[in-house]
């Protein structure tokens, strides 16, 4: 059954039990005596929303910078990123339906303030870093399609908190199936732009295979860091473990089993969905830009400008513009309740959605405006890029908590992660904190 909402005054959590966004909260009733694929149905959803992290703007900057560059040679790091995201979200699930908390609230839990603060501190740039990229996604997505000013598409998209506030007057299943759809729109028109660039199939395969150059070239490590960042990223994390609770699954044991399960799957298969289309962005700049030796396409603009004579076709840059345009909505939502569950899950701040979705925004309009008004907007690329590498930076410090817990027995109980399966985490966790202090260590030293 749905828990009563405070009302919108409420600013201060109630208690240290209060539930991940209050609002939606177990609102989405799970029978009991359902069949296993109406019960998969009605866990049908949380993965998707996470699977927008996949396809935000930021991730089109990384992707097309690195097709356009090193062709289909990063392809293998899209792959290895979508790995690394089933397993992590498959530990977010895990851990919501054997604590009944979201990863915000066990770092509060857990941690004392002196730990807990920085760590607040830390995933609200990771937020912060997320919007820069939707405003500058949304508002180019505008400007291609309706010509708006790039600086007033960047004010523009202060006010799609209007779009989310309804959706969340309708109910939770109306902001999945919002996504949803947006996802489909985006998956029609990557394929027709795919089939338009008819890439070599061969060379995309053995893009996949993995080549040393990744780590000793300090610019295709940039680029591979930005596309690290730009699909695990932090926010998904407290997202997932927060979103699934919508759920009204039961507390008995085998109940929770079974949420698990389905809530895996979710995941597991929005992912999967999410690479092809991860993949199809990094395929269509190899197949275009880096065939035809335009290696320095990053920004959105230039690449929507160039797929006309490239493909031969004028639908392709209306395609390439209405899915970014749809990416940049889909990020709004998520990154908004990504934004509520770490406030309220650290800090026990409620804000009414409105304020939070204003606040955040704001954060990231100053300097995207800053950068279009003092550069203009050829260097918005290098802004988009270099958020996502934030991201990246940002990952360890929502990871290791997350390995942590769900590898204690004491905090998980019966749920607790296997043992190879905490292993497999720790090493996400590691390679991660590696390639980021060699990315450091590159920039510190000019390498």
């Amino acid at each position: 059954m749905s828990q009563g909402a405070p009302e919108s005054s409420t600013i201060w959590l109630r208690s240290r039990g209060e539930p991940s966004l209050t609002d939606v909260f177990r609102t989405i009733a799970i029978t009991p005596t359902s069949s296993s694929w109406r019960k998969f149905l009605a866990f049908f959803g949380p993965g998707y929303l996470v699977a927008v992290g996949y396809m935000d703007p930021g991730n089109w900057a990384t992707s097309l910078a690195g097709g356009a560059q090193y062709g289909y040679a990063l392809l293998v790091v899209a792959l290895v990123s979508n790995i690394m995201a089933i397993i992590l979200q498959s530990l977010c699930a895990r851990l919501a339906v054997a604590t009944g908390r979201d990863l915000a609230q066990a770092c509060r839990d857990a941690y004392p303030p002196y730990m807990a603060w920085p760590l607040w501190l830390l995933a609200e740039l990771a937020i912060c870093a997320t919007d820069l990229a939707e405003v500058i996604g949304t508002a180019i997505g505008l400007n291609l399609l309706f010509g708006i000013p790039l600086e007033i598409g960047v004010l523009i998209t202060a006010f799609d908190v209007f779009i989310i506030l309804w959706l969340q007057t309708r109910g939770f299943r109306w902001i999945e199936a919002f996504i949803i759809t947006l996802l489909g729109v985006i998956a029609l028109c990557f394929g027709i732009q795919i089939a338009l660039a008819d890439p070599n199939w061969g060379e995309v395969i053995r893009g996949f295979a993995p080549t040393t150059e990744i780590v000793t070239n300090p610019n295709m490590l940039y680029i591979a860091l930005g596309i690290i960042g730009a699909t695990v990223m932090p926010h998904n994390l407290y997202l997932h473990s927060g979103i699934v609770q919508t759920r009204a699954y039961g507390h008995t044991l085998p109940e929770k089993r079974e949420a698990l399960k389905f809530a895996t799957i979710d995941s597991t298969v929005a992912l999967c969905f999410a690479l092809l289309i991860n993949a199809s962005i990094l395929i269509l700049a190899a197949a275009t830009f880096h065939k035809a030796g335009h290696a320095d396409v990053a920004e959105l603009g230039r690449a929507q400008e160039l797929l006309t004579p490239l493909l031969g076709a004028s639908i392709a840059p209306s395609l390439f513009a209405i899915a970014l345009l749809c990416c940049g909505l889909n990020s709004t939502v998520t990154a908004t309740m990504a934004g509520q569950i770490v406030m309220e899950g650290f800090l026990r701040i409620r804000l009414p959605a409105w304020m939070r979705r204003l606040v955040t925004r704001l954060v990231a309009i100053v300097p995207a405006i800053a950068v279009t008004l003092i550069y203009g907007e050829g260097q918005t690329a290098k802004l988009l890029i270099l958020s996502q590498v934030v991201l990246s930076l940002q990952l360890p410090f929502a990871v290791v908590p997350l390995v942590m817990f769900t590898a204690s027995k004491e905090k998980m109980g019966a749920l607790v992660a296997p043992r190879w399966l905490s292993l497999i985490a720790g090493t996400i966790a590691a390679i991660i904190i590696v390639l980021n202090l060699k990315l450091l260590f590159d920039l510190a030293t000019g390498a």
